[in-house]
């Protein structure tokens, strides 16, 4: 786990363990909580978690958090890119897309956030949009037939609007 200069609010964490009666049972809801507020799940609010909940450890929190794929312990920028490399993203043109994305937020491989903290890349196997291949997705909003230059005009945009640009 990285060290991170998040600066944690145990009162909104207890408001979440609360929400949640402290019941273990929850503990993958409580996880989707943190990491809405923080963006990740910084490891102070995982050891937290596994010191306030009856029946769990730090250890346990920390096992949950990194078998499921939804969860991040590293910070996710404002805007989360998701690009498809499943076998019909990546046969329409997945990887010129991902490479215009990384050349133009300054990103490689061991790099996936920008340096501003806006934006953060993964690569997926499926956003289940074969269709409409190769597909992107931008938080929620999924961005069918990407091109290099649209996913360009899409960032552009992105960062006027956050007045990065």
């Amino acid at each position: 786990m990285s060290e991170t200069s998040t600066k944690l609010d145990f009162r909104v964490l207890d408001e979440i363990l609360k929400t949640y009666e402290y019941k273990k049972s929850y503990l993958i809801a409580m996880l989707q909580n943190v990491q809405e507020v923080y963006r990740y799940l910084p490891e102070e609010a995982m050891t937290y978690i596994g010191e306030k909940v009856d029946g769990l450890s730090p250890a346990t929190v920390y096992g949950v958090a990194t078998f499921y794929a939804q969860f991040s312990l590293e910070p996710k920028g404002k805007y989360e890119i998701r690009v498809c490399d499943g076998t019909a993203c990546h046969v329409r043109g997945s990887m010129p897309v991902l490479n215009a994305i990384k050349n133009k937020l300054n990103l490689s491989e061991g790099k996936m956030t920008s340096d501003n903290g806006l934006f953060s890349l993964e690569i997926v196997s499926c956003l289940g949009a074969c269709g409409l291949a190769p597909v992107c997705m931008i938080n929620d909003k999924v961005y069918p037939q990407m091109t290099s230059d649209a996913i360009s005009i899409i960032l552009d945009t992105l960062m006027k609007e956050e007045g990065v640009a």
